[in-house]
């Protein structure tokens, strides 16, 4: 099957809600267990979403230390506190089996990547690591990054979704047109400016469904 717009070559995943559990679970679970309004955290990061301390914290414009600062205090100025430091130690996921064996089978015939907004944080040994926005014990997704031909950090690239930079890094890499090119995201915000590019996109909420959904623009079984 084929795109609109064409043939496609290449199949783009995010990885935070799409191939790993979504970090708003985490979000919520720190609500609840700290009196704060449901889906405060996730407001706060939608407030000035370009220039906040979560945006400047993927494109690694700031340290883990300054982003803490930051955070807590976008917080205070809502009436509120919260320990970031608490939340980023509570971003957690579990890999999505099928999802990775989605990944692994669009491989064989297609360009892959992984396109994830990060952030760099101290290791347990007190290095640095770059670790996805929906952070996990590394050991955990041994080899899944491994199936894909690039992958985009936006710790690395000085830039994050939504900016269409982002995506056109991806394109770059993998060498094709975006109109080449479907790509799963959990935030609509993130599936705009693709779409714009020429991009097919689908949206994940239920992982099984974008599955499905991904089948019937590749033309082959995912499962």
């Amino acid at each position: 099957m084929t795109s609109e717009a064409g043939p496609i070559t290449a199949a783009l995943f995010d990885f935070g809600g799409v191939i790993l559990s979504s970090p708003f679970d985490a979000f919520a679970d720190y609500e609840r267990a700290n009196g704060l309004p449901v889906d405060f955290i996730r407001g706060l990061n939608a407030t000035d979403p370009d220039d906040n301390a979560w945006a400047k914290m993927e494109r690694n414009d700031v340290s883990i230390t300054e982003f803490c600062a930051l955070f807590e205090a976008e917080a205070e100025a809502t009436g509120h506190t919260v320990d970031a430091a608490e939340i980023l130690a509570g971003l957690r996921g579990t890999i999505r089996p099928q999802m990775v064996e989605a990944v692994r089978r669009c491989g064989e015939r297609l360009k892959t990547a992984c396109l994830t907004n990060n952030f760099v944080a101290p290791s347990p040994a007190g290095d640095m690591a770059t670790r996805d926005t929906s952070r996990m014990d590394p050991g955990s997704f041994d080899g899944v990054m491994e199936l894909f031909d690039a992958v985009v950090e936006s710790s690395k690239a000085g830039c994050r979704k939504p900016d269409p930079r982002f995506y056109e890094i991806a394109c770059e890499e993998l060498g094709i047109d975006p109109s080449e090119a479907v790509f799963l995201d959990d935030l609509g915000i993130n599936l705009k400016p693709a779409k714009a590019m020429g991009m097919t996109t689908i949206k994940v909420v239920d992982p099984d469904v974008a599955i499905d959904a991904l089948e019937q623009v590749v033309g082959f079984p995912l499962r």
